[in-house]
């Protein structure tokens, strides 16, 4: 493998004004909370417009730009009960992923080097991140898994020391021992209990360490040295061995 590989902004200007759409979208504090308050499961429109302060219809047009965006989906309901019964309602809840998704998306888009013309989309990406932390609380580093049958699956980093490489269906990880176990079709990668990589935290910093795996273990497309600790960034990529069955991840840190 050689030669650095990052990930670039695209120049492309449908995705560029998709991209600002999905930005104006998640840019308003209003929608940020409403996100937030249906979290738990799904919300009636009086309830939500309740929660956040503001007229039915109000309430309304901000759920209808975030169903548009497949951040929201819409299904019917029972309300409250009442003194004539029980009517149905709209009900609105978070799609599918949720809040783990609209992080890994906001993540995937703020570890990207930015061309010159383009600093105005990496600031509003920038700003619309944090809004977005500072609402869910969540800001746990993760890896996002880049290709496979597993392709967009998110792994929160929890714990000091965390073993990375391929499930191993004959031998239970502990759950007191933090890891990123992969699915069994990455065969390059080394089984989970003899890890391939290790993950560490020393206070805000994190390091990767290659295991002595004998596909190895590349940051941004240069091996590294087994045993040894190597400091690892938000936007780096890491790639467990090479190939049809390696297993490539992208670092988001939101400190």
């Amino acid at each position: 493998m050689t030669g650095k590989k990052t990930i670039s902004v695209s120049s492309d200007p449908q995705f560029l004004e998709e991209l600002s759409e999905y930005l104006e979208v998640l840019s308003n504090p209003v929608r940020l909370k409403i996100l937030k308050f249906i979290e738990p499961g799904p919300k009636e429109i009086t309830a939500i417009a309740e929660h956040v302060g503001m007229t039915y219809q109000n309430t309304k047009k901000h759920l209808d730009r975030l169903v548009a965006m497949s951040l929201v989906k819409r299904d019917a309901g029972f309300g409250r009960e009442t003194d004539r019964g029980i009517a149905p309602v709209w009900k609105y809840s978070l799609a599918e992923g949720g809040l783990t998704n609209l992080t890994k998306t906001l993540g995937i888009f703020s570890s990207i080097p930015v061309s010159p013309g383009y600093q105005d989309i990496r600031k509003r990406i920038a700003e619309v991140h944090e809004s977005v932390l500072a609402t869910t609380g969540m800001r746990s580093p993760v890896l996002i898994l880049m290709g496979g049958v597993a392709d967009g699956r998110v792994f929160p980093l929890t714990g000091d020391r965390i073993l990375v490489g391929r499930e191993d269906p004959g031998q239970i990880v502990p759950e007191s021992v933090s890891s990123v176990s992969l699915p069994e079709q990455y065969l390059a990668v080394t089984r989970v209990n003899k890890p391939h990589a290790i993950i560490h935290r020393a206070g805000d910093v994190w390091q990767i360490e290659d295991s002595g795996s004998t596909g190895g273990t590349y940051l941004n497309s240069e091996r590294l040295v087994p045993g040894k600790k190597t400091v690892i960034t938000h936007g780096d990529l890491l790639d467990l061995s090479v190939g049809t069955h390696a297993a490539r991840f992208l670092f988001v840190s939101y400190d």
